[in-house]
């Protein structure tokens, strides 16, 4: 092994095609014995679980499942080198075929596959997120590499794409049970964990020790003043203000992809361990680096905040740190941590009060601890908090006022949350990784508990059940936790897996509006083409009021039947089209007194108005008694013919008025928008999320589910996949001026609160 640092470009390089091989030959050294290595802790986990005699009868489902993908151990394996190794192949020559992964023709797929793909989209955004510094080094060291093959920058052979999509197409013909997907992604993710940091690690030594690293900057700027870096936002494209920036994020992208082993220190804390997560995984050097960054930019702002907070007397006596006040003592961590275990399994009433209002909760947690100071001998006159204590108090409250303002969490959820209070204070006091590191556990059991708090009122025995199992899993914290994150853990691991259904659920949901609502619209178009035809045939001239109200009735509605029903059969419109057309000659013919020819000419209409008629729900015999009314009053040349009235434009569907309403005041919808604005919506995607604000005040976090095909309207749905709102480009970016729309929501509860903490940190300096 080399012993150059990261980061130092050397002036030599190795062959790319060299260095590639042995990239892959290294990949497949650390991850070829996936997939089959999964099978036995799977098989163990299913035994276990039949000796429970939990009731449930998937599990020899599930073992006989197991036991026909154990007999194909060799050849899964063998597929899933030959997909990583394609993937390195598709890497090296961009046209080459790469099966199963990539470049396949559109064709229809069968419900697992679709359930591998979906479960697969979701470990391929956990990885990215993982993993996104030690990535976004080999992404850049590897187009170094690309240009020295002389081929385009491709898709990262080693990446979480690749390696799911291998993984995925491992099982494209195999029998699997849901509940075994769901052990096989959650195994596969573990095997990743322990693999993925140690690999990425080495794989950057090989390409700088190669020469393929990126040349060595200057070392990132210290943290700056909370205040300066919302002066820079401040002097940004005033359209930022609508798609939301992360202060966090920007620190991060601060720190290089290139580091020099040392140049940070790791992050602070008695649980924070330089080079390991909080559950034991390693995490890259890279990774501690940035967390680093991140918690000190962080910690500058919160400082700054209090600062100006006390300066101008916006913080109570009781919140103000107690340091300000006198010379005093500051208390140990394990001095506080005391206090918090004595207060812990306490009625938290007082906090459940205290996040019904905004801004009183960090007030309240120092309360409590005073109390407990007292309880314990302590002389609250005589010691104070130290900085770092400050800080973790500080940022918790911050972080359930966030929570509570920008979820849809009902009064039921706060004693949930209340409950949760102080074990989160003895987590950022022995742990600040928390409020920087996605992975932590505490972070995941927190996003986990408001997923199955957000909006969910009990309607159902299933949200009565989630809310239920939330309650009890925040009293077992209270009861279990004494500094062992593994309580978080398995509490994670027990919510999760009843969240799964939920998940499916809101996945299904989604669906569901999407077909609800692209339906309402081909209705909507349909009815409006019929209402034009209708138009033109009406405008040509006066009618009898027997043809006037047979075209804008029976045969409107017929056309709107064959547009939604048989739009792709050009043959079945046209002559839909027709018949309007030869009724309006009939008329004509009549009125000229023209009895032979508007004889042979309904003679030869009878069939298709019969059907026309049967169309609109008539029976054979009301159908030939109509047919029989509209002869009588084509046979009668001196008939009375008048102009008849048009239809009037479709009205909007009665939900999608309620919906704007809610949104959009009538002044907002009839002024002008943004086109800058408006440009920037129509390139949002499914997937992305958003900020929602009523007229009311009430924020909700949406997600773009569909776009359609037909209005390009966009269908924005909650985080319990219930349809918020319907809306064009347009009327998204006259919200977005308005103040009520930001586009850059977080996908997690955690990551979301963190971003309005930072947000508003920024807002009061």
């Amino acid at each position: 092994m080399s012993g150059h640092l990261h980061g130092v470009v050397h002036n030599t390089r190795a062959d790319p095609a060299r260095v590639l091989e042995e990239l892959k030959r290294q990949t497949l050294e650390q991850l070829g014995g996936l997939p089959g290595s999964l099978y036995g802790p799977i098989e163990d986990a299913l035994k276990a679980d039949s000796l429970k005699g939990d009731g449930r009868n998937h599990q020899f489902e599930d073992q006989a499942a197991l036991w026909v993908l154990r007999q194909q151990q060799a050849s899964h394996v063998m597929a899933f080198r030959q997909q990583i190794a394609a993937g390195f192949e598709a890497y090296r020559a961009p046209g080459a075929a790469v099966g199963g992964v990539g470049g396949s023709p559109l064709t229809l797929v069968g419900e697992q596959q679709l359930a591998f793909d979906l479960d697969g989209e979701r470990l391929i955004e956990l990885l990215e997120h993982r993993y996104q510094r030690p990535l976004e080094m080999v992404r850049a060291r590897l187009q170094m590499l690309a240009q020295a093959l002389g081929a385009p920058d491709g898709v990262n052979p080693i990446g979480p794409y690749r390696l799911v999509r291998a993984f995925t197409s491992v099982y494209a013909d195999a029998q699997v049970t849901e509940s075994l997907r769901m052990r096989l992604f959650r195994q596969y993710e573990q095997e990743l964990a322990r693999l993925l940091g140690d690999m990425y690690a080495r794989i950057n030594q090989l390409l700088a020790t190669a020469g393929y690293g990126m040349a060595a900057g200057a070392p990132p700027p210290a943290a700056g003043p909370a205040r300066a870096a919302a002066e820079d936002r401040r002097d940004r494209n005033t359209l930022d203000g609508v798609f939301d920036t992360v202060p966090h994020r920007e620190a991060a992208a601060s720190v290089p992809h290139d580091y020099q082993q040392g140049s940070y220190p790791p992050p602070a804390g008695p649980g924070a361990s330089p080079g390991y997560a909080a559950q034991g995984a390693p995490v890259s050097q890279v990774e501690v680096a940035a967390m680093a960054a991140e918690l000190a930019e962080l910690r500058t702002q919160l400082h700054a905040w209090r600062e100006g907070m006390i300066k101008t007397g916006g913080l109570p006596p009781g919140h103000q740190p107690q340091r300000t006040m006198a010379q005093r003592r500051e208390l140990r961590v394990d001095e506080v941590v005391g206090m918090a275990s004595l207060l812990q399994p306490e009625p938290s009433d007082a906090f459940a009060r205290a996040l019904a209002v905004s801004g009183r909760l960090g007030e309240t947690i120092r309360d409590q601890l005073y109390d407990g100071a007292r309880r314990l001998g302590f002389n609250p006159d005589q010691t104070c908090f130290s900085p770092e204590e400050d800080d973790a108090i500080d940022l918790v409250a911050l972080l359930f006022d966030s929570l509570f303002r920008n979820h849809a969490l009902q009064d039921r959820a706060r004693r949930v949350y209340a409950r949760l209070v102080m074990p989160y204070v003895k987590v950022a006091l022995t742990d600040n990784e928390v409020f920087v590191k996605r992975e932590h556990p505490a972070r995941r059991l927190l996003d986990a508990i408001t997923e199955a708090c957000e909006g969910n009122d009990g309607e159902t025995p299933q949200d009565r059940d989630l809310l239920e199992r939330a309650s009890d899993i925040s009293q077992r914290i209270v009861s279990d936790y004494n500094e062992d994150l593994a309580v978080f853990e398995l509490a994670h691991a027990e919510l999760d897996a009843m969240l799964a259904q939920h998940r499916r659920r809101i996945e299904l949901q989604e669906q569901r509006a999407a077909k609800a609502t692209y339906g309402r619209e081909r209705l909507g178009a349909a009815r409006s083409q019929a209402d034009q035809a209708v138009r033109e045939r009406i405008a040509d001239g006066k009618l009898t009021s027997a043809v006037a109200d047979f075209i804008s009735t029976p045969w409107r509605h017929h056309l709107v039947q064959v547009l939604l029903r048989e739009n792709e059969d050009p043959k079945r419109r046209a002559q839909a089209m027709a018949l309007g057309d030869a009724l309006v000659m009939a008329d004509k013919l009549a009125a000229e007194n023209r009895g032979r020819e508007l004889a042979d000419q309904l003679l030869a209409l009878q069939p298709i108005i019969i059907q026309c008629l049967s169309s609109s729900g008539l029976d054979e015999s009301a159908a030939q008694h109509a047919m029989a009314g509209l002869v009588r009053a084509l046979a009668t040349p001196d008939k009375e013919r008048a102009d008849h009235p048009q239809p009037s434009a479709a009205e909007v569907e009665e939900d999608v008025a309620e919906e704007r309403r809610r949104y959009l005041d009538d002044q907002a919808a009839q002024g002008g928008h943004d086109p800058l604005l408006a440009e920037r919506m129509r390139q949002l995607e499914p997937g992305d999320w958003l900020r929602l604000t009523n007229l009311q005040g009430e924020t909700i976090a949406v997600k773009v589910a569909w776009l359609s095909p037909l209005t390009s309207r966009l269908l924005l749905v909650n985080r319990r996949g219930v349809r918020a709102l319907v809306a064009s480009a347009e009327e998204l970016a006259v919200l977005a001026s308005n103040g009520r729309l930001v586009v850059g929501a977080e996908r997690t509860a955690f990551d979301e609160a963190m971003r309005q903490v930072r947000r508003h940190l920024d807002r009061v300096i």
